[in-house]
């Protein structure tokens, strides 16, 4: 185990911090969090990570958290607050250095924005390298990596990326779409933060980081849907300014115009390593090209989908209307559940025995019409059935659908290989509990494009009736093996995207 080094995290509620936890609190350095509102931050980390309340804007609760501790990760700011942001930012690092200078604190790492000053930066980028001054006067010694476009699935560039290319079959070409920029993969700034821990040298130093190639926003764009199989049109315009920009962004992606504005004006300064400092001094970190950093989100994001429950997400409260299902990430996701009193053995037979001579226990002949439609467009169709009426394995195939995931009596996850524009998958979850069986049945699609969610949207009102249908006949498919009077007259329906309780689900 490395050396006691008690190490402070601020901004673990954001995308680098987060993911900095896991990683600090594997490497088995005493960890300490500190947030304004630490119950966002408990089911995050493990029990022998330490969370205080600390407000960067309190002084006194800064020199709390601070006490005792060797090394400090800065992974704040206020891009997304008011107008002043700048004085914020300001504020804040003045705050966290003064408390800083007053606990001893040896070393604060901190992760700032590249950008020459001789080239009129924007307030963000110049924010960003100002806070690395205030820290410098804190004593303390500084580690800052100025970082220019970060690669990784979740994060504000690669979200802002994504929305525009899904959307947009022709999009319009701004002058600062192909400002020279130097993207860097998340994992690669993640490495450069862990290894600055144990760097051995004792004076402050500015690293600037990013991946081996140049290329601009625009760039990384077409690189982008030419992984997702896109083909876009991009029209040149000289006029499009920062602010109708990010109205324009306002209006197509998820981001605020506000973000949007900052983060337009922020790309007409180039953001290029101009040193390679940073190679010299960590020799075991070599940084992926954009392509591969573009690559390596979108696995990424495949394996973190693989890995959730979509129940996690659902509030206790209930869930938020929606039409057409809930968005995570770039997928649509309608997902239902049923409650029954058999046995998940039970409650598992008819999801096992689906598909082939079974069929699909409502409106079947909808799916086989679906799989004449298939066949006519070149896709596989309805006609491969299923090998066994009664077992499955991972691989096989079953009707147009391809078993990805199965584990006996509990869960069966499909991936779809009939022709449609972007992938889809449908997923049964059976769990037991308190003498009560719930199943949960959960449709997904990740489109490709304008003409996947026209896909999606289109046929919705069917797959709902289609959806619901069939998890209530699954249900009553698996009490007909028991006797009728052991079983509540009414069960309980819950669907992502609608009105979440509906009593009775019988037609």
């Amino acid at each position: 185990m490395p050396n006691q080094r008690s190490i402070l995290l601020t901004g673990g509620t954001g995308y680098v911090g987060g993911r900095l936890i896991p990683l600090l609190e594997k490497s088995g350095y005493p960890l300490r969090c500190v947030a304004r509102q630490p119950q966002h931050l408990a089911s995050r980390v493990q029990s022998s990570t330490e969370i205080v309340q600390g407000d960067l804007f309190e002084p006194e609760s800064l020199r709390t958290a601070l006490d005792g501790i060797d090394t400090a990760f800065y992974m704040v700011h206020s891009l997304g607050t008011g107008q002043d942001f700048e004085k914020e930012d300001r504020t804040a690092a003045l705050n966290f250095a003064e408390a800083a200078r007053h606990a001893n604190v040896r070393r604060i790492i901190y992760l700032g924005g590249l950008g020459e000053s001789q080239d009129g930066l924007s307030p963000h980028l110049r924010s960003r390298q100002e806070v690395g001054d205030i820290l410098r006067q804190s004593g303390s010694q500084v580690i800052e990596f100025r970082a220019s476009i970060i690669i990784g699935s979740g994060s504000l560039s690669f979200e802002l990326i994504r929305s525009l290319v899904q959307k947009l079959p022709v999009m319009i070409w701004p002058q600062w779409v192909s400002t020279p920029a130097q993207p860097i993969a998340i994992e690669d700034v993640l490495a450069y933060l862990m290894a600055a821990i144990e760097y051995s040298e004792q004076e402050s130093r500015v690293f600037e980081i990013g991946g081996p190639d140049q290329v601009s926003y625009g760039g990384v764009m077409l690189e982008y849907a030419n992984q997702r199989g896109l083909k876009r049109w991009t029209i040149p315009v000289p006029f499009l300014s920062p602010r109708l920009s990010s109205l324009w962004l306002g209006l197509v992606t998820p981001v605020f115009a506000r973000i949007g504005r900052k983060l337009v004006e922020s790309l007409r300064n180039p953001t290029v390593v101009h040193n390679d400092d940073a190679l010299q001094a960590f020799p075991d970190i070599r940084p992926r090209s954009s392509q591969a950093a573009i690559a390596r989100a979108l696995a990424k994001e495949d394996q973190e989908f693989a890995e959730t429950r979509w129940s996690d997400a659902i509030s206790s409260a209930g869930s938020p209307k929606s039409w057409g299902g809930v968005r995570f990430g770039n997928r649509l996701v309608d997902s239902r559940t049923a409650t029954t009193h058999v046995s998940a053995e039970r409650a598992f037979e008819p999801i096992r025995k689906i598909g082939g001579k079974t069929g699909w226990y409502f409106a079947t002949w909808l799916w086989r019409i679906r799989g004449y439609l298939d066949l006519l467009v070149g896709g596989v169709g309805m006609r491969r059935g299923r090998r066994n009426p009664n077992t499955l394995t991972v691989g096989e195939t079953l009707d147009f659908w391809r078993v990805q995931a199965y584990e006996p009596n509990r869960r069966l996850r499909l991936d779809a290989e009939m022709k449609l524009p972007g992938r889809a998958w449908l997923e049964f979850e059976v769990t037991e509990s308190a003498g009560a069986t719930t199943i949960r049945q959960t449709a997904v699609f990740d489109p490709v494009g304008l003409l996947g969610l026209m896909y999606w949207y289109g046929i919705y009102p069917l797959h709902r009736l289609i959806f619901a249908g069939m998890l209530r006949e699954i249900v009553k498919a698996a009490e007909r093996t028991n006797p009728p009077n052991t079983f509540p007259e009414k069960l309980t329906t819950a669907s992502i995207g609608e009105d979440v309780t509906h009593a009775n689900t019988s037609s």
